[in-house]
């Protein structure tokens, strides 16, 4: 190392870089949205807790999934709200160390809280007379606790990985959070074994996760076909179609933004991406559950009476 280079205290968030006006529009449509998914996955959340009709598994994994979905998007959109609106978009080093182990901590937790619901569903749909005792209470928390706890150490791996590294500049990040690809840019420093690492939690944390959810619905699929009422049918595509439609958001935003070729997506385009893993996934995930649930609108509709189950 040199002896002029300076270590980084704080680096610049650059975020989106277009016209005064235009960041006051996104100001306004990205605080919209956060509210909306604070909103949402708060009312999910609460739902869960106060119907006793909701204490299943399927609800419990739910409610985590709405936790993880307001800790996501908390961790990353007020720091980028703040930015659009203010000159100054410094943000301390540690601080963004920090929020990238968060990022990586739930984004991990997501990925493995959502195999773990295609399971519960392939489950109930394949096996539905042994559905009480293999997804029994103790399965289910245990599987939840071991999901949080792994996916916390491996983005502790990550961040130990991160902090071995000298970082002496340059003291920008061209996105609106401190997204791990974009911190490693920073160091002045060999990163390949890190780039090895990330490359190899996408194969085991996105990759496989993803072929197990694609494996649990192709025997769901078979189980389906095989019913022979059609309204038996359409209520098994119900209960599976909103599920579907989060791990396809997720998966597919995730897997285009760390295992596509990078030279096909320049920083501009993955902070697309990023919003879509970062804001829009969660606002959408309380949406999709609550317009294809009819237990999460009855429940809505009883409280609002303020009626209790019986």
């Amino acid at each position: 190392m040199g002896g002029n280079q300076t270590w980084i205290t704080e680096v610049t968030l650059l975020g989106f870089q277009v016209d005064p006006a235009l960041e006051l529009f996104l100001f306004g449509l990205f605080s919209l949205f956060y509210t909306i998914t604070l909103l949402g996955n708060g009312v999910i959340l609460g739902l869960v807790c106060l119907d006793s009709r909701l204490h299943t598994p399927m609800y419990f994994f739910l409610s985590h999934l709405a936790i993880l979905d307001m800790s996501y998007a908390s961790n990353n959109v007020p720091k980028m709200l703040a930015n659009l609106v203010s000159q100054k978009r410094t943000i301390s080093f540690v601080p963004c160390i920090m929020q990238t182990f968060l990022y990586l901590a739930f984004a991990h937790v997501e990925c493995l809280i959502l195999v773990v619901m295609s399971y519960g569903r392939y489950v109930a749909i394949c096996h539905p007379l042994h559905y009480t005792v293999i997804m029994s209470w103790k399965v289910c928390t245990v599987l939840a606790i071991s999901s949080w706890v792994f996916s916390f150490l491996l983005a502790l791996v990550h961040v130990v990985l991160i902090l071995r590294l000298p970082f002496c500049g340059p003291h920008e990040i061209n996105h609106f959070f401190c997204e791990i690809l974009s911190v490693l840019k920073l160091a002045c420093a060999d990163t390949r074994l890190n780039q090895v690492v990330i490359v190899a939690a996408c194969v085991f944390i996105l990759v496989g996760p993803l072929c197990l959810v694609l494996g649990s619905y192709f025997r769901i699929l078979l189980a389906i076909l095989s019913i022979r009422s059609g309204e038996g049918r359409r209520k098994a595509f119900s209960t599976c179609s909103s599920h579907l439609c989060v791990v396809g958001l997720f998966f597919g935003s995730a897997i285009i933004m760390y295992m596509a070729p990078k030279s096909r997506h320049p920083e501009e385009q993955q902070k697309i991406l990023s919003l879509f893993y970062s804001l829009f996934n969660p606002m959408l995930n309380p949406l999709i559950y609550s317009l294809r649930s009819s237990e999460v609108k009855g429940s809505l509709r009883r409280v609002l009476r303020k009626e209790r189950p019986t």
